[in-house]
């Protein structure tokens, strides 16, 4: 299993299908787990795809239309249920409270987890942690939407020839690391002289929304974006009347924003074949495409070797 993939957990629209659930998307990321939109039924798809409750660290919901927000009530049940040690961290649009309180008291149950809503009131970070930091942007929907994007700290990539050179080996290695220099050979040896800047790995989450510049500053560079392609290019009026986005809008956002590979979702129950949307997308955007089922696994893409970002 990769450290860092995409499990898909409901690909649909407004209304599910019996081949898609409602939307449910989380992003394992070294350990954490990161929960968005999870639509209803999203509990389920958890068990079908093997995801527990004790994955789930934050759970970030893009706005309060019911196929990314009905599943609240069962995740949280669930998390007190099973007794989630660590606390779970909500975020969700600020205008949309009332809602979520109203989502995570659905029904009586006895809460033993620590849930701990954090509603984005503006634009900019909303965690930080060892993983990087969490950025929310405001997108153009029907009702008050977020995008929110991942961004891995830059970081140095040890060249291995450089230190059998400087005779650095074993334990040292990872004092290096950590301290920024040291002896070996009757000489000091410093980070810079062995290693390579290394960019941080970037991920993007864009639902909900019309074409509009955050789209675009959600996805630069993202090595995976996740956004949703809900109608066809035919129907591109219906997609800005009701706030959406279409297939080759997707891969024109992905080809301008040099991302590595594109997950398309979000597709509207009016269409019977899926492939449509990535043929579309690929007029656009040459890098790899993913239109994605319930239930398929995503890895984010390895680094690439051999070049300092």
């Amino acid at each position: 299993m990769s450290s860092r993939e995409l499990v898909v957990l409901g690909t649909g629209s407004q209304t599910p299908t019996r081949r898609r659930n409602h939307n449910g998307y989380l992003l394992r990321w070294d350990g954490m787990g990161l929960l968005f939109d999870p639509g209803e039924g999203t509990q389920r798809q958890m068990i079908m795809a093997g995801v527990a409750a004790t994955d789930v660290n934050r759970i970030l919901i893009s706005h309060f239309h019911g196929d990314h927000c009905l599943g609240v009530p069962g995740v949280i049940q669930r998390i007190s249920l099973d007794r989630v040690p660590h606390p779970v961290y909500a975020h969700f649009p600020a205008a949309g409270a009332e809602y979520f309180a109203r989502l995570r008291h659905a029904s009586s149950y006895h809460e033993t987890a620590t849930v701990i809503a954090q509603p984005v009131e503006a634009p900019g970070v909303i965690a930080e942690g060892p993983f990087g930091r969490i950025e929310a942007r405001p997108l153009d929907h029907q009702v008050p939407a977020f995008g929110y994007r991942l961004i891995e700290p830059d970081g140095r990539r040890m060249l291995p020839e450089r230190l059998r050179e400087r005779g650095v080996a074993g334990p040292r290695v990872g004092a290096l690391q950590r301290e920024g220099a040291v002896r070996a050979g009757g000489r000091t040896v410093t980070l810079q002289e062995v290693s390579a800047p290394r960019r941080g790995q970037r991920f993007a989450f864009v639902m909900d929304t019309r074409l509009c510049d955050e789209v675009f500053a959600l996805a630069e560079d993202a090595d995976l974006l996740v956004i949703e392609s809900t109608f066809l290019d035919e129907d591109a009026r219906l997609a800005r009347d009701f706030g959406h986005l279409t297939a080759g809008e997707a891969g024109r956002v992905a080809r301008e924003c040099g991302v590595r590979r594109l997950v398309l979702t979000h597709f509207s129950q009016r269409y019977s074949d899926p492939a449509r949307f990535g043929e579309q997308a690929a007029r656009h955007f040459s890098g790899e495409i993913v239109v994605a089922e319930d239930l398929i696994r995503v890895a984010v893409p390895p680094r690439r070797r051999g070049r300092d970002h």
